[in-house]
């Protein structure tokens, strides 16, 4: 049985009167690539930002649990609430939106700094933006200016590569797709299933484009108004007729 990595138990959150998320209940497993799916206002950035503890909870409670090696063993866990306790950070990585940049800086000083706050040498980090490089493009390293300054879409790419600088074992994005022409959509897609299989990370993002969560995901979860409403495995793509029958494509 797979280790569960994520679980969040009763998960509700109101905007006044409104019910953003309402009574969520969810796990995921180790090494799954996991899709949050479902329109505008369904609760999508809600969710995650309740699972970041960037947002407090109504009610309910998550925990995240991750492998912890040491030199005696090879299977310690450590499980952690992210309202308890900032550990969590060592080991995910997410960009949820522009807020987690440091728009005054330049994509090579917010990498550095990415790098120094987790630990990694200056050599570390370089080989780590290096291996993005394809996804970059000409666009971002050298280009001698601000993160304020660059469009959507490439401020959307250094947010990714930051979120995976530091090789986690949770990644959460959400929309990563947004802003991203079809090349660099193509790309990412490969990126992120290279690493889920490369390093046995845990992918769970969101989106609104059917054909990267059936090509991408080994399992959908459909939210409409802050309630999962189908829990769908897709580890042979079977979850796209139901998708589509949803969505009436």
């Amino acid at each position: 049985m797979a280790n569960k990595i994520l679980e969040v138990n009763q998960f509700s959150y109101s905007y006044g009167h409104i019910k953003a998320v309402d009574g969520i209940s969810f796990h995921v497993d180790e090494g799954e690539i996991v899709t949050l799916i479902g329109g505008n206002g369904a609760g999508k950035t809600t969710l995650f930002r309740l699972m970041l503890d960037l947002t407090e909870a109504n009610e309910g409670s998550v925990c995240m649990t991750f492998d912890t090696p040491t030199e005696s063993s090879t299977d310690a866990t450590l499980k952690i609430d992210p309202s308890e306790s900032e550990e969590w950070k060592r080991y995910t990585g997410a960009y949820i939106d522009e807020s987690f940049l440091i728009d005054f800086l330049t994509p090579e000083e917010y990498f550095g700094f990415i790098g120094r706050v987790c630990d990694m040498t200056k050599e570390q980090t370089q080989e780590r933006i290096d291996s993005f490089e394809a996804f970059m493009g000409n666009e971002i390293l050298g280009q001698k200016k601000f993160i304020r300054d660059f469009s959507a879409g490439n401020k959307q790419k250094i947010g990714i590569i930051a979120a995976m600088l530091n090789r986690p074992q949770l990644l959460v994005l959400d929309e990563p797709f947004n802003f991203l022409d079809p090349s660099s959509q193509m790309m990412l897609k490969k990126i992120i299933r290279d690493y889920n299989q490369e390093s046995g990370a845990t992918i769970f993002i969101s989106s609104h484009n059917l054909q990267h969560t059936v090509d991408l995901s080994t399992r959908v979860v459909l939210l409409e108004h802050g309630v999962i409403i189908k829990d769908l495995s897709n580890s042979d793509g079977s979850a796209e007729k139901e998708l589509e029958d949803y969505f009436r494509i």
